[in-house]
Protein backbone atom coordinates (compact mmCIF):
# COMPACT_ATOMS: atom_id res chain seq x y z
CA UNK A 1 0.00 0.00 0.00
CA UNK A 2 1.26 3.48 -0.89
CA UNK A 3 2.70 5.51 2.01
CA UNK A 4 1.44 9.10 2.00
CA UNK A 5 2.64 12.23 3.78
CA UNK A 6 0.61 15.43 3.86
CA UNK A 7 2.17 18.92 3.96
CA UNK A 8 -0.22 21.86 4.42
CA UNK A 9 0.83 25.47 3.92
CA UNK A 10 -1.73 26.96 6.33
CA UNK A 11 -1.61 30.54 5.05
CA UNK A 12 -1.98 29.43 1.44
CA UNK A 13 -4.89 27.09 2.21
CA UNK A 14 -6.62 29.80 4.25
CA UNK A 15 -6.22 32.29 1.38
CA UNK A 16 -7.68 29.69 -1.01
CA UNK A 17 -10.65 29.16 1.31
CA UNK A 18 -11.25 32.90 1.37
CA UNK A 19 -11.31 33.03 -2.42
CA UNK A 20 -13.59 30.02 -2.62
CA UNK A 21 -15.97 31.38 0.00
CA UNK A 22 -16.03 28.16 2.01
CA UNK A 23 -13.76 26.64 4.62
CA UNK A 24 -11.94 23.34 4.95
CA UNK A 25 -12.50 20.66 7.55
CA UNK A 26 -8.97 19.60 8.40
CA UNK A 27 -10.12 16.20 9.68
CA UNK A 28 -11.84 15.58 6.33
CA UNK A 29 -8.63 16.59 4.52
CA UNK A 30 -6.77 13.93 6.52
CA UNK A 31 -9.43 11.34 5.76
CA UNK A 32 -9.60 12.20 2.06
CA UNK A 33 -5.88 11.82 1.40
CA UNK A 34 -5.40 8.93 3.87
CA UNK A 35 -7.99 6.94 1.90
CA UNK A 36 -5.53 6.82 -0.99
CA UNK A 37 -2.96 4.78 0.94
CA UNK A 38 -1.40 4.64 4.40
CA UNK A 39 -0.89 8.05 5.97
CA UNK A 40 2.67 8.35 7.29
CA UNK A 41 2.37 11.84 8.71
CA UNK A 42 0.49 15.07 8.25
CA UNK A 43 2.25 18.38 8.77
CA UNK A 44 0.49 21.72 9.16
CA UNK A 45 2.50 24.96 8.95
CA UNK A 46 1.17 28.21 10.37
CA UNK A 47 2.35 31.57 11.67
CA UNK A 48 1.36 32.56 15.20
CA UNK A 49 1.32 35.86 17.08
CA UNK A 50 3.59 36.26 20.08
CA UNK A 51 2.16 35.78 22.59
CA UNK A 52 -0.24 33.29 21.04
CA UNK A 53 -3.90 34.25 21.47
CA UNK A 54 -6.51 31.79 22.78
CA UNK A 55 -8.19 31.32 19.40
CA UNK A 56 -4.91 30.40 17.69
CA UNK A 57 -3.96 28.10 20.59
CA UNK A 58 -7.29 26.25 20.31
CA UNK A 59 -6.79 25.93 16.55
CA UNK A 60 -3.26 24.47 16.80
CA UNK A 61 -4.33 22.20 19.68
CA UNK A 62 -7.26 20.90 17.59
CA UNK A 63 -4.92 20.16 14.68
CA UNK A 64 -2.56 18.28 16.99
CA UNK A 65 -5.47 16.31 18.43
CA UNK A 66 -6.53 15.34 14.88
CA UNK A 67 -3.07 13.90 14.24
CA UNK A 68 -1.20 16.75 12.56
CA UNK A 69 2.36 17.64 13.40
CA UNK A 70 2.02 21.42 13.73
CA UNK A 71 4.97 23.63 12.85
CA UNK A 72 4.75 27.31 13.80
CA UNK A 73 6.78 30.46 13.35
CA UNK A 74 6.22 33.76 15.12
CA UNK A 75 4.76 36.59 13.08
CA UNK A 76 7.04 39.56 12.54
CA UNK A 77 5.78 43.05 12.02
CA UNK A 78 7.39 45.05 9.24
CA UNK A 79 6.87 48.67 8.33
CA UNK A 80 7.41 49.75 4.74
CA UNK A 81 8.68 53.14 3.60
CA UNK A 82 5.14 54.53 3.54
CA UNK A 83 4.62 53.55 7.18
CA UNK A 84 2.20 50.71 6.45
CA UNK A 85 2.60 47.81 8.87
CA UNK A 86 2.29 44.23 7.68
CA UNK A 87 2.67 40.94 9.51
CA UNK A 88 4.61 38.13 7.90
CA UNK A 89 6.14 34.78 8.64
CA UNK A 90 7.49 32.38 6.07
CA UNK A 91 7.39 28.67 6.75
CA UNK A 92 8.76 27.61 3.35
CA UNK A 93 12.06 26.41 4.84
CA UNK A 94 10.24 24.27 7.41
CA UNK A 95 8.07 22.72 4.70
CA UNK A 96 11.04 21.93 2.46
CA UNK A 97 13.02 20.55 5.41
CA UNK A 98 10.22 18.16 6.36
CA UNK A 99 9.61 17.19 2.72
CA UNK A 100 13.25 16.15 2.37
CA UNK A 101 14.03 14.77 5.85
CA UNK A 102 11.02 12.47 5.91
CA UNK A 103 11.17 11.38 2.26
CA UNK A 104 12.39 7.87 3.12
CA UNK A 105 9.13 7.30 5.04
CA UNK A 106 6.66 8.01 2.24
CA UNK A 107 6.04 7.17 -1.41
CA UNK A 108 3.77 10.14 -2.15
CA UNK A 109 3.98 13.69 -0.84
CA UNK A 110 0.72 15.63 -0.93
CA UNK A 111 1.50 19.34 -0.85
CA UNK A 112 -1.40 21.72 -0.21
CA UNK A 113 -0.13 25.00 -1.60
CA UNK A 114 0.08 26.84 -4.88
CA UNK A 115 3.33 28.63 -4.06
CA UNK A 116 5.79 28.46 -6.95
CA UNK A 117 8.72 28.50 -4.51
CA UNK A 118 8.16 24.75 -4.10
CA UNK A 119 8.91 23.93 -7.74
CA UNK A 120 12.55 22.91 -7.14
CA UNK A 121 11.88 20.84 -3.99
CA UNK A 122 9.11 19.02 -5.90
CA UNK A 123 11.53 18.33 -8.76
CA UNK A 124 14.12 17.06 -6.26
CA UNK A 125 11.59 14.67 -4.71
CA UNK A 126 10.55 13.35 -8.10
CA UNK A 127 14.22 12.81 -8.99
CA UNK A 128 14.40 10.62 -5.87
CA UNK A 129 11.51 8.52 -7.14
CA UNK A 130 8.80 10.12 -5.04
CA UNK A 131 5.35 10.91 -6.37
CA UNK A 132 4.14 14.45 -5.65
CA UNK A 133 0.54 15.65 -5.61
CA UNK A 134 -0.16 19.39 -5.42
CA UNK A 135 -3.57 20.56 -4.24
CA UNK A 136 -4.85 24.14 -4.37
CA UNK A 137 -7.04 26.29 -6.61
CA UNK A 138 -6.01 27.10 -10.17
CA UNK A 139 -5.92 30.88 -9.74
CA UNK A 140 -3.48 30.53 -6.82
CA UNK A 141 -1.25 27.79 -8.22
CA UNK A 142 1.87 28.70 -10.11
CA UNK A 143 2.18 27.12 -13.53
CA UNK A 144 5.71 25.94 -12.68
CA UNK A 145 4.60 24.12 -9.52
CA UNK A 146 1.66 22.50 -11.26
CA UNK A 147 3.94 21.38 -14.09
CA UNK A 148 6.56 19.98 -11.67
CA UNK A 149 4.04 17.78 -9.80
CA UNK A 150 2.90 14.31 -10.84
CA UNK A 151 -0.73 15.21 -10.17
CA UNK A 152 -2.73 18.35 -9.51
CA UNK A 153 -5.93 18.39 -7.44
CA UNK A 154 -8.18 21.44 -7.56
CA UNK A 155 -9.94 22.08 -4.24
CA UNK A 156 -13.10 22.89 -6.21
CA UNK A 157 -13.17 19.29 -7.45
CA UNK A 158 -13.02 17.79 -3.94
CA UNK A 159 -15.22 20.34 -2.15
CA UNK A 160 -17.82 17.77 -1.15
CA UNK A 161 -15.16 15.61 0.52
CA UNK A 162 -13.24 18.35 2.39
CA UNK A 163 -15.62 21.24 3.09
CA UNK A 164 -16.66 22.27 6.57
CA UNK A 165 -20.30 23.04 5.75
CA UNK A 166 -22.06 25.89 7.50
CA UNK A 167 -18.83 27.37 8.83
CA UNK A 168 -18.13 30.97 7.89
CA UNK A 169 -14.55 32.11 7.71
CA UNK A 170 -13.62 34.47 10.55
CA UNK A 171 -12.67 37.17 8.06
CA UNK A 172 -16.19 37.18 6.61
CA UNK A 173 -17.92 37.72 9.94
CA UNK A 174 -18.79 41.33 10.62
CA UNK A 175 -16.78 43.12 13.24
CA UNK A 176 -14.31 40.29 13.80
CA UNK A 177 -10.60 40.85 13.21
CA UNK A 178 -8.79 38.65 10.77
CA UNK A 179 -6.95 35.77 12.46
CA UNK A 180 -3.20 36.20 12.60
CA UNK A 181 -2.41 32.86 10.99
CA UNK A 182 -3.95 34.01 7.72
CA UNK A 183 -1.70 37.01 7.22
CA UNK A 184 1.46 35.14 6.28
CA UNK A 185 2.46 35.02 2.62
CA UNK A 186 -0.59 36.72 1.21
CA UNK A 187 0.01 38.67 -1.95
CA UNK A 188 -3.31 40.43 -2.41
CA UNK A 189 -2.96 44.02 -1.12
CA UNK A 190 -6.42 43.75 0.46
CA UNK A 191 -5.13 40.85 2.60
CA UNK A 192 -2.42 42.89 4.32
Amino acid sequence: MERIALFIDGANVYAAAKRLGWNFDHRKILDYFAAQGTLHNAFYYTAVPVPMDDKQKRFTDALTYMGYTVRTRPLREMTDESGEVSRRASLDIEIVTDLLLTSDRYDTAVLLTGDGDFERPVEALRARGKRVVVACIAEMTSYELRNAADQYVDFKDIREQVERPGYRLPSTQRGEPRPFYASAALSDPDDR
